[in-house]
Protein backbone atom coordinates (compact mmCIF):
# COMPACT_ATOMS: atom_id res chain seq x y z
CA UNK A 1 0.00 0.00 0.00
CA UNK A 2 1.41 3.37 -0.85
CA UNK A 3 1.20 6.31 1.91
CA UNK A 4 0.18 9.51 0.51
CA UNK A 5 1.63 12.74 2.70
CA UNK A 6 0.10 15.62 2.30
CA UNK A 7 0.27 19.68 3.55
CA UNK A 8 -2.78 21.41 3.53
CA UNK A 9 -2.25 25.11 3.77
CA UNK A 10 -5.49 27.06 5.56
CA UNK A 11 -5.39 30.77 5.94
CA UNK A 12 -5.12 31.21 9.90
CA UNK A 13 -6.13 28.99 12.60
CA UNK A 14 -9.67 29.40 12.96
CA UNK A 15 -10.13 28.22 9.54
CA UNK A 16 -7.39 25.61 9.90
CA UNK A 17 -9.43 24.02 13.10
CA UNK A 18 -12.80 24.25 11.33
CA UNK A 19 -11.79 22.87 8.04
CA UNK A 20 -10.35 19.89 10.14
CA UNK A 21 -13.33 19.53 12.06
CA UNK A 22 -15.32 19.08 9.38
CA UNK A 23 -13.22 16.67 7.19
CA UNK A 24 -12.92 14.50 10.94
CA UNK A 25 -17.03 14.72 11.13
CA UNK A 26 -17.05 13.53 7.22
CA UNK A 27 -14.57 10.68 7.62
CA UNK A 28 -15.84 9.91 10.79
CA UNK A 29 -19.09 9.47 8.94
CA UNK A 30 -17.64 7.39 5.88
CA UNK A 31 -15.99 4.83 8.09
CA UNK A 32 -19.00 3.99 9.91
CA UNK A 33 -21.12 3.29 6.84
CA UNK A 34 -18.26 0.40 6.47
CA UNK A 35 -17.37 -0.70 9.80
CA UNK A 36 -18.87 -1.29 13.09
CA UNK A 37 -16.35 1.04 15.22
CA UNK A 38 -14.03 3.66 14.46
CA UNK A 39 -11.52 4.56 17.23
CA UNK A 40 -9.89 7.64 16.98
CA UNK A 41 -6.88 8.98 18.51
CA UNK A 42 -6.88 12.70 20.17
CA UNK A 43 -4.38 15.22 21.15
CA UNK A 44 -4.41 18.17 22.91
CA UNK A 45 -2.71 21.60 22.48
CA UNK A 46 -4.65 25.22 21.59
CA UNK A 47 -5.14 23.93 17.73
CA UNK A 48 -6.11 20.19 18.96
CA UNK A 49 -8.27 21.60 21.39
CA UNK A 50 -9.76 24.16 18.60
CA UNK A 51 -10.15 21.36 16.27
CA UNK A 52 -12.74 19.45 19.25
CA UNK A 53 -14.45 22.73 19.59
CA UNK A 54 -15.09 23.40 16.11
CA UNK A 55 -16.63 19.67 16.28
CA UNK A 56 -18.74 20.68 18.77
CA UNK A 57 -20.48 23.67 17.13
CA UNK A 58 -20.52 22.09 13.57
CA UNK A 59 -24.19 21.44 12.17
CA UNK A 60 -22.87 18.13 10.86
CA UNK A 61 -22.34 17.11 14.88
CA UNK A 62 -24.99 15.08 15.66
CA UNK A 63 -24.65 13.12 12.33
CA UNK A 64 -22.25 11.20 13.09
CA UNK A 65 -23.81 8.18 15.48
CA UNK A 66 -21.04 8.49 18.66
CA UNK A 67 -22.08 5.50 20.08
CA UNK A 68 -19.79 4.05 17.74
CA UNK A 69 -16.62 5.95 17.77
CA UNK A 70 -13.96 4.67 20.54
CA UNK A 71 -11.52 7.75 21.91
CA UNK A 72 -7.89 7.05 23.09
CA UNK A 73 -5.42 9.50 23.71
CA UNK A 74 -1.97 10.22 22.46
CA UNK A 75 -0.42 11.56 25.55
CA UNK A 76 -1.18 12.75 28.81
CA UNK A 77 0.11 15.34 31.51
CA UNK A 78 0.56 13.22 34.73
CA UNK A 79 -1.80 14.98 36.66
CA UNK A 80 -4.83 14.73 38.98
CA UNK A 81 -8.28 13.79 37.69
CA UNK A 82 -10.03 16.94 36.34
CA UNK A 83 -7.10 19.56 36.58
CA UNK A 84 -7.75 21.92 33.52
CA UNK A 85 -4.09 20.89 32.14
CA UNK A 86 -5.28 17.64 31.36
CA UNK A 87 -6.00 16.63 27.81
CA UNK A 88 -9.13 14.73 28.63
CA UNK A 89 -10.63 17.41 30.79
CA UNK A 90 -9.94 20.04 27.65
CA UNK A 91 -11.47 17.58 25.39
CA UNK A 92 -14.40 16.99 27.57
CA UNK A 93 -15.43 20.34 28.17
CA UNK A 94 -14.37 20.94 23.96
CA UNK A 95 -16.12 18.29 22.64
CA UNK A 96 -16.99 15.49 24.67
CA UNK A 97 -19.83 16.15 27.07
CA UNK A 98 -22.14 17.24 24.04
CA UNK A 99 -21.95 14.26 22.35
CA UNK A 100 -23.13 10.79 23.18
CA UNK A 101 -20.35 8.19 23.98
CA UNK A 102 -20.34 5.44 24.90
CA UNK A 103 -18.79 5.69 28.89
CA UNK A 104 -16.82 2.31 27.75
CA UNK A 105 -15.48 3.84 24.68
CA UNK A 106 -13.54 6.60 26.45
CA UNK A 107 -10.36 5.85 27.18
CA UNK A 108 -8.28 7.76 29.80
CA UNK A 109 -5.29 8.00 30.85
CA UNK A 110 -4.55 7.23 34.51
CA UNK A 111 -4.56 10.37 36.74
CA UNK A 112 -1.68 10.68 38.80
CA UNK A 113 -4.46 10.51 41.88
CA UNK A 114 -5.39 7.70 41.16
CA UNK A 115 -3.31 5.36 43.11
CA UNK A 116 -0.56 3.87 40.61
CA UNK A 117 2.31 5.81 40.18
CA UNK A 118 3.80 6.85 37.20
CA UNK A 119 5.34 3.05 35.68
CA UNK A 120 2.55 1.59 36.79
CA UNK A 121 -0.06 3.70 34.64
CA UNK A 122 1.96 3.34 31.34
CA UNK A 123 1.34 -0.66 31.89
CA UNK A 124 -2.20 -0.11 33.12
CA UNK A 125 -3.21 1.92 29.66
CA UNK A 126 -0.77 -0.63 27.44
CA UNK A 127 -3.25 -3.28 29.01
CA UNK A 128 -6.04 -1.45 28.07
CA UNK A 129 -4.77 -1.11 24.56
CA UNK A 130 -3.56 -4.81 24.02
CA UNK A 131 -7.43 -5.30 24.95
CA UNK A 132 -8.71 -3.63 22.71
CA UNK A 133 -6.81 -5.26 19.66
CA UNK A 134 -8.59 -7.73 17.62
CA UNK A 135 -5.40 -9.71 16.31
CA UNK A 136 -2.62 -9.51 18.23
CA UNK A 137 -1.06 -6.58 18.18
CA UNK A 138 -0.64 -4.23 20.79
CA UNK A 139 -3.30 -1.60 20.19
CA UNK A 140 -6.73 -1.82 18.49
CA UNK A 141 -6.65 -0.76 14.88
CA UNK A 142 -6.46 3.35 15.26
CA UNK A 143 -8.58 4.99 12.08
CA UNK A 144 -7.54 8.21 12.73
CA UNK A 145 -4.58 9.80 15.13
CA UNK A 146 -4.71 13.23 15.51
CA UNK A 147 -1.27 15.06 16.64
CA UNK A 148 0.13 18.44 17.43
CA UNK A 149 3.41 19.27 16.76
CA UNK A 150 5.53 21.26 19.20
CA UNK A 151 8.10 24.23 18.42
CA UNK A 152 11.23 21.62 18.71
CA UNK A 153 9.47 18.79 16.59
CA UNK A 154 7.94 16.70 19.33
CA UNK A 155 4.61 14.68 19.02
CA UNK A 156 2.43 13.62 21.79
CA UNK A 157 5.44 13.54 24.50
CA UNK A 158 7.70 12.26 22.72
CA UNK A 159 10.66 14.81 22.79
CA UNK A 160 13.69 15.01 20.62
CA UNK A 161 16.82 13.57 22.36
CA UNK A 162 14.64 11.84 24.92
CA UNK A 163 14.29 8.03 25.44
CA UNK A 164 10.30 7.85 24.87
CA UNK A 165 11.37 8.52 20.79
CA UNK A 166 13.22 5.37 20.87
CA UNK A 167 11.17 2.67 22.49
CA UNK A 168 9.50 -0.23 19.79
CA UNK A 169 9.09 -2.77 22.26
CA UNK A 170 6.08 -1.17 24.54
CA UNK A 171 2.87 0.35 23.47
CA UNK A 172 3.30 3.28 25.87
CA UNK A 173 6.37 4.78 28.11
CA UNK A 174 6.29 7.25 31.05
CA UNK A 175 7.85 10.49 30.52
CA UNK A 176 10.21 12.55 33.28
CA UNK A 177 11.61 15.19 33.41
CA UNK A 178 9.92 16.39 30.40
CA UNK A 179 11.15 19.83 29.09
CA UNK A 180 7.34 20.99 28.86
CA UNK A 181 5.56 21.37 32.11
CA UNK A 182 4.05 19.16 33.86
CA UNK A 183 7.62 17.31 33.98
CA UNK A 184 5.81 13.74 33.88
CA UNK A 185 3.62 12.89 31.64
CA UNK A 186 2.23 9.40 29.59
CA UNK A 187 2.86 8.89 25.68
CA UNK A 188 2.18 6.50 22.90
CA UNK A 189 5.43 5.46 21.23
CA UNK A 190 6.41 6.37 17.96
CA UNK A 191 5.08 2.38 16.42
CA UNK A 192 2.17 2.62 18.16
CA UNK A 193 1.06 6.09 16.56
CA UNK A 194 2.12 5.15 13.17
CA UNK A 195 0.06 1.86 13.40
CA UNK A 196 -2.38 4.57 12.52
CA UNK A 197 -4.15 4.13 9.47
CA UNK A 198 -4.39 8.21 9.15
CA UNK A 199 -2.63 10.65 10.81
CA UNK A 200 -3.38 14.22 11.06
CA UNK A 201 -0.99 16.38 12.04
CA UNK A 202 -2.54 19.99 12.83
CA UNK A 203 -0.31 22.75 13.82
CA UNK A 204 -0.33 26.54 13.24
CA UNK A 205 1.95 29.54 14.14
CA UNK A 206 5.59 30.54 12.67
CA UNK A 207 6.93 28.58 15.88
CA UNK A 208 6.14 25.46 13.82
CA UNK A 209 7.51 26.18 10.48
CA UNK A 210 11.20 25.38 11.25
CA UNK A 211 10.17 21.46 12.64
CA UNK A 212 7.32 21.08 9.64
CA UNK A 213 10.30 22.34 7.32
CA UNK A 214 12.77 19.95 8.78
CA UNK A 215 10.14 17.09 9.14
CA UNK A 216 9.49 17.33 5.71
CA UNK A 217 13.26 17.35 4.34
CA UNK A 218 13.82 13.62 6.09
CA UNK A 219 15.49 14.90 9.09
CA UNK A 220 15.75 12.46 12.10
CA UNK A 221 13.30 11.44 14.57
CA UNK A 222 15.60 11.96 17.14
CA UNK A 223 16.11 15.34 16.64
CA UNK A 224 12.71 16.32 15.36
CA UNK A 225 10.27 13.42 16.05
CA UNK A 226 7.98 14.46 13.96
CA UNK A 227 10.14 13.73 10.84
CA UNK A 228 9.22 9.65 12.14
CA UNK A 229 5.60 10.27 11.75
CA UNK A 230 4.25 8.59 9.07
CA UNK A 231 0.71 6.40 9.13
CA UNK A 232 -0.34 3.55 7.27
CA UNK A 233 -2.62 4.26 4.72
CA UNK A 234 -2.28 8.51 4.83
CA UNK A 235 -0.29 11.11 6.60
CA UNK A 236 -1.81 14.81 6.35
CA UNK A 237 -0.60 17.67 7.57
CA UNK A 238 -3.21 20.20 8.42
CA UNK A 239 -1.59 23.78 8.89
CA UNK A 240 -1.88 27.70 8.70
CA UNK A 241 0.00 30.09 6.69
CA UNK A 242 2.44 30.89 9.22
CA UNK A 243 3.35 27.52 9.62
CA UNK A 244 3.89 26.85 6.12
CA UNK A 245 6.29 29.29 5.61
CA UNK A 246 9.05 26.45 4.75
CA UNK A 247 7.30 23.86 3.22
CA UNK A 248 8.40 23.41 -0.33
CA UNK A 249 6.01 24.56 -2.99
CA UNK A 250 5.60 21.02 -4.83
CA UNK A 251 4.78 19.40 -1.04
CA UNK A 252 1.36 21.51 -0.79
CA UNK A 253 -1.74 19.97 -1.92
CA UNK A 254 -4.92 22.12 -3.31
CA UNK A 255 -7.52 19.90 -1.33
CA UNK A 256 -7.22 16.28 0.94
Amino acid sequence: MTVVRRVLVHSDKQALAEAVGARFLSKVAELLEQQQLVSVVLTGGSVGIGVLAAIADSPARDSVDWSRVSLWWGDERWLPAGDAERNDKQAKDALLDQIALLPSHVHRFAASDAGLDLDAAAFAYAQQLATAATDGSKQPRFDIAFLGVGPDGHVASLFPHYPGIQVTDTSVVPVRDSPKPPPDRLSLTLPTLNSADRIWLVLAGADKASALGLALAGASALEVPVAGVEGRMRTVFFVDEDAAAEVPAELIAAEY
